[in-house]
């Protein structure tokens, strides 16, 4: 289920020994450290507007300081969160030959809140996104920071320490890298979707507990889908999944099951929400969730800051859907409980 775009490795190699478009930023597993001076109180005490205004920072990294405009994002975290997630927009004249070279406007994950279980909250997400990519390369990749902020405006307290956030790749730079373009659509059809691959979409939800999102458009949206981007690939498309803070594998405070999911009362429960899909490809789909059973425990098993207790949480939360798959036609059953017709 792997897709790699040939023609495009062939493009890199052929460019010499540069590094590719966001390469050296998405490529490296170490947690880059980084300073993010500016306004941070200017923007934060605006997040009930409607009008996501940008506001000029520094953030250096590696000893290189970049102009970057940064403004808040998202919808449950503006609420939920005393220090909302952000999106970043570089300079593309500024960012060449450095760690951000190539990129435009990323995604950034922040800590929430001072609470002691922010930061692993925010790990705990940044561990399903690399799940997934032990799955497909159809996945937003993600890179770790630890982050000094600095508040200009003198306002926002807590920043003495080094927090944990995480960068998401640009749905632009996916769609390049995997052969493919995101698009726009006010709903995704099954007979639209890449078989193979939207069955490990909605099989990987389940094993991460997550029911925040959906192939149609929200309400007051033109355009689909909810915490999905379609990718289309050769005629099909890709349901590419993000944001997972609402997961039971992240289990954040705040996290509450939608009020129309009637079957669960808390996130840690698991629903399968994905379409109802050809039993063939759902035993394919299970047999790759075991193979790579190791690699994934490995990910939890890699990650900082969490005690050797709240990995073994992580890791039994994750081992349940594991053990129902070798029990291929009980839970494939299941699936059809609760999968959704067109």
């Amino acid at each position: 289920m792997k897709r790699l775009s040939f023609a495009i490795l062939a493009i890199l190699l052929l460019c010499g020994s540069g590094p590719a478009r966001g390469q050296s930023l998405f490529g490296d597993e170490s947690a880059l450290e980084v300073t993010l001076s500016g306004p941070l109180h200017a923007i934060i005490k605006n997040r009930k507007s409607e009008i996501r205004e940008e506001k000029p920072f520094k953030l250096t990294a590696e000893g290189i300081e970049h102009d970057v405009l940064v403004r808040l994002r998202g919808k449950s975290r503006i609420e939920a969160c005393v220090f909302p997630p952000l999106k970043l927009n570089f300079k593309r004249d500024q960012v060449a030959g450095t760690v951000f070279a190539g990129q435009d406007k990323l995604k950034l994950v922040t800590h929430c809140s001072s609470s002691r279980f922010a930061e692993t909250d925010v790990l705990e997400e940044y561990a399903a996104y690399k799940i997934l990519n032990v799955l497909t390369d159809t996945s937003f990749r993600v890179r770790a920071l630890r982050i000094r902020y600095i508040d200009s405006d003198g306002r926002v307290s807590d920043l003495e320490e080094l927090k944990f956030g995480f960068l998401i790749e640009a749905k632009e730079q996916l769609g390049e890298r995997v052969g493919g373009s995101p698009v726009e659509k006010a709903g995704l059809l099954l007979k639209q979707l890449d078989p193979e691959y939207s069955a490990l979409v909605f099989v990987f939800q389940y094993l991460i507990g997550n029911t925040d999102w959906s192939l149609a458009a929200a309400r007051g949206e033109e355009f689909c889908c909810h915490n999905v981007t379609p990718i289309e690939i050769d005629s099909r498309l890709n349901p590419v999944p993000y944001d997972f803070d609402m997961s039971g594998l992240v289990n954040a405070r705040y996290a509450l099951p939608d009020e129309d999911l009637r079957r669960i009362k808390k996130v840690t429960q698991r629903l399968y929400r994905g379409y109802c899909t050809d039993q063939a490809i759902l035993r394919e789909t299970l047999q790759l969730i075991r193979q790579n059973r190791e690699k994934i425990t490995q990910v939890i098993n890699d990650l900082p800051l969490l005690t050797t207790k709240q990995k073994e949480k992580k890791i039994d939360f994750l081992d349940k859907t594991f053990d129902d798959a070798e029990k291929e036609d009980k839970l494939i059953k299941q699936f059809e409980r609760s999968c959704l017709g067109e």
